[in-house]
């Protein structure tokens, strides 16, 4: 909320022109006026694809089969943009911004035969001064704007990529120069869809002579005993007033209209600090460690009258937060990764926020479903992954209201991206602005450089040193030293971050604080996993089929069965072009889990679907529980992931149509903050191990028995001290598969189940269906007539 200041909003009907990007392709308005390239009505926020298909040029369902591969021909297109619009009211003094909040991606903008300015990131909001090229209201003509949008991937061809840059996969070296999301190029996770559009909303900003330019809030410390706070903010304020002592600055925090502070300041230069002392806090916790308070932090701007000239309204939530963390950890586990909030050290619960769909003008239809999973399970976690956008104020605002931590990579992943000057430049801009626009959320507790490009720097083969990146090490660190000081203790270059020790030490992964954990992926109790000495995990996942209404929704009926040499189950592998083979192991990948599990692959697709389903909740449930059972030893783990961006056959466990899979309610269960988990050792036995991810002790009662309803294995009573574990016993390793019911009552009234799948491999996949329909384990999967 700014005061005088206003906005005209530019959404909605838009016209769409597009044609090959050659030599005889339209460059400017005037060229366009005169081709013969067609027109299609076009939506505004909006992807061009969404357009084609409205327009008849695209199948409705392009989501399904093969009809993905379509897009390819319009990689190469060159798109316009045109409406018009009335010109707003302004005063003299005032200044009209043009500003685009998502422009994808290499773009000119033209407003009244002027050209105003160009774009070259998807990933950031732009803003043009138009003040002097509209017509003025009273003249009655309307404004006329053009967009022209050209090709990316022609834009990729112009330029060379050398041995130095490294992409893993050959699709993705297109994203090695141009600020897009880099899954749209083809990743493992989402279909490759090189878009373009103004996919998120166009507006006119009107804004006084006298505006707040910048306001910072921050805590400094706590005392949560006392329930006192002291509170940095920092403030900078733009004006054309020669006189600027008559001004003063009105700050007031307040939570449901109970103030806790209020002052007002002379102005006697137009940035200023203020140290704020603050008492009968409430504070901001993460998920199950108590409430996440927020205060309304206000800031006025006001005249000798006592007039408000701009008003700066902020959300803070008053914590501190640090990640405590090592440069190496050991067998021994003698390293740290640690989350430390007010004081008081988080188990990290949580997930991986992938991209809400591939075509990112529909994310916002997807932000509060899918946020309000991610409560549902539990979560007080989650990592925006780099190869993703930035998500937008309401994502954070949930977070925060939720005490969702987040953790926030830079939209880079998994590539070795240019070292030059210019690409360093693009990377600053990005940076400055998407650090200024969610600082001062409280949700954010740390930023991530990018996502595993220090181990690309291992996959590319040629003994580079990460730390010599000049992006993550150089770039990014200053960026966050000059807009966000509060984090720049903290940022994490890479992750996995590959330090100078580590590097020095050999490089090790055994070495590694904090990893991701996927290897051979077909034995969730293999080695690999149960003996990493990661503290924190922050990828980790297992492939899951889609349930059959939804392999029905995403692929031709003939190619729904058998999977094996199957194109369309390749296609939603998710493989980027026929051609490209890189992740057709992503199908077979499923059938070998199940054969760890159950010994042998049905041979049917209802089968197949509940036995891959099967696999994929058991290896996501033992892996969280193995983690939260070696607390504090382990500190977190973050699951790879939620919800699907597009129907395919992945790791989430939540598909794009939300059908659940298997795991969500495995998964739910293990990450309640309170739970009975059993854990095996290597000769056989197992624990049973108490683990409380809140604040306030407890104790209760206990019951294991198996769930045919034999004999109790042990019923008993328990007490568990806040944010602790503790091991209750240990029970009798078993000779023959046995599905154990692990129930609890606190004294507080609260109930509690999980089970434990005990005895050696392979088990009976019919004598587990039977387990499945057991009331104990309340499952909906035979619900979706899949049983």
């Amino acid at each position: 909320m700014q005061g005088n200041s206003f906005s005209l909003g530019l959404d909605g009907k838009w016209q769409l022109r597009f044609g090959q990007q050659n030599k005889s392709a339209p460059c400017t308005p005037e060229d366009l006026n005169e081709s013969d390239w067609p027109v299609i009505d076009a939506e505004v926020p909006g992807n061009v694809e969404l357009d084609l298909i409205r327009a008849g040029y695209l199948p409705e369902d392009l989501d399904r089969g093969n009809n993905i591969y379509e897009l390819r021909k319009y990689e190469t297109c060159r798109w316009w943009y045109f409406r018009r619009f009335s010109s707003p009211g302004f005063d003299a003094g005032q200044r009209v911004f043009l500003v685009f909040e998502g422009l994808d991606c290499l773009a000119k903008i033209w407003i009244n035969g002027h050209e105003i300015g160009s774009t070259e990131n998807m990933l950031i909001a732009h803003r043009f001064d138009v003040t002097d090229v509209l017509h003025r209201r009273e003249g009655g003509r309307e404004n006329e704007i053009y967009v022209r949008i050209d090709s990316p991937v022609l834009d990729a061809r112009e330029r060379q990529i050398y041995p130095g840059e490294y992409a893993a996969a050959g699709s993705r070296r297109e994203g090695l120069n141009v600020r897009k999301a880099p899954h749209m190029f083809g990743w493992d996770i989402s279909p490759r869809i090189v878009s373009a559009g103004l996919w998120r909303s166009v507006r006119l900003d009107i804004l006084n002579p006298t505006r707040w330019r910048d306001v910072y809030w921050v805590t400094k410390d706590v005392d949560i005993v006392n329930s006192t706070a002291t509170i940095f903010l920092d403030y900078d304020f733009k004006t054309n007033l020669q006189d600027i002592d008559r001004l003063r600055v009105r700050v007031s925090v307040k939570r449901d209209n109970q103030s806790i502070f209020q002052k007002i300041f002379p102005v006697i230069y137009t940035h200023d600090l203020k140290v704020i002392e603050l008492k009968d806090v409430e504070f901001w916790w993460p998920n199950g460690y108590g409430e996440a308070a927020l205060y309304d932090a206000v800031l006025e701007l006001l005249d000798e009258d006592d007039s408000i000239l701009d008003v700066s309204q902020t959300r803070i939530g008053i914590r501190t937060v640090e990640l405590q963390r090592t440069d190496t950890t050991s067998e021994k586990g003698d390293g740290e990764f640690v989350f430390i909030v007010n004081g008081e050290r988080i188990f990290a619960r949580g997930t991986n926020w992938v991209p809400l769909d591939a075509i990112h003008s529909r994310d916002v239809l997807h932000v509060r479903k899918t946020f309000d999973m991610m409560l549902d399970l539990h979560c007080n976690m989650v990592r925006c992954w780099g190869g993703n956008v930035y998500e937008d104020t309401e994502f954070f605002d949930l977070c925060d209201a939720n005490g969702i931590m987040v953790w926030q990579d830079f939209a880079m992943a998994c590539l070795i991206y240019p070292q030059t000057p210019e690409f360093a430049e693009k990377i600053r801009k990005e940076a400055t602005e998407v650090v200024r626009k969610f600082r001062n959320h409280p949700a954010l507790v740390l930023w991530a450089g990018n996502n595993e490009i220090d181990e690309s720097y291992k996959w590319a083969g040629f003994g580079i040193d990460p730390n010599t990146d000049t992006i993550s090490r150089d770039v990014l660190s200053a960026v966050i030293r000059q807009q966000d000081p509060s984090r720049a203790r903290d940022y994490l270059p890479s992750s996995p971050y590959h330090s100078p020790e580590l590097v020095r030490r050999g490089n090790s992964d055994r070495l590694k604080p904090e990893d991701h954990l996927w290897g051979p992926r077909d034995d969730a109790k293999s080695s690999f996993y149960t003996l990493s000495p990661a503290h924190f995990v922050s990828e980790i996942g297992f492939h899951g089929c889609p349930c059959r209404a939804s392999l029905e929704d995403m692929l031709d009926a003939e190619y729904l069965w058998p999977w094996q040499d199957n194109e369309q189950w390749l296609t939603k592998s998710v493989r980027p072009l026929p051609a490209v083979d890189v992740y057709n192991y992503r199908i077979p990948l499923m059938a070998k889990q199940i054969k760890v599990v159950f010994g042998s692959v049905p041979e049917n697709l209802d089968d197949y679907i509940l036995a891959s389903q099967i696999t994929q909740a058991e290896a996501l449930k033992f892996l969280i529980e193995h983690w939260r059972a070696s607390k504090w030893r382990g500190t977190g783990l973050l699951w790879w992931n939620l919800r699907d961006g597009w129907p395919m056959i992945s790791d989430a466990i939540v598909d794009y149509y939300y059908r659940k899979k298997l795991a969500y309610e495995y998964v739910k269960r293990s990450q309640t903050p309170v739970c009975l988990i059993c854990r095996e050792d290597v000769d056989g036995r197992v624990n049973l191990i108490a683990v409380n991810d809140t604040r306030t002790s407890c104790s209760g009662e206990v019951l294991v028995r198996d769930i045919d309803g034999s004999e109790p294995v042990i019923h008993s009573d328990f007490f568990i001290d806040s944010n602790s574990r503790v091991g209750l016993t240990r029970l009798p390793a078993v000779d023959s598969p046995k599905m154990w019911v692990i129930s609890w009552t606190l004294d507080n009234g609260e109930t509690g189940k999980n089970h434990y799948l005990a005895g050696p491999r392979p088990y009976d996949f019919r004598e587990y269906l039977s387990w499945l329909k057991h009331p104990d384990m309340h499952s909906h999967i035979f619900q979706n007539g899949m049983g």
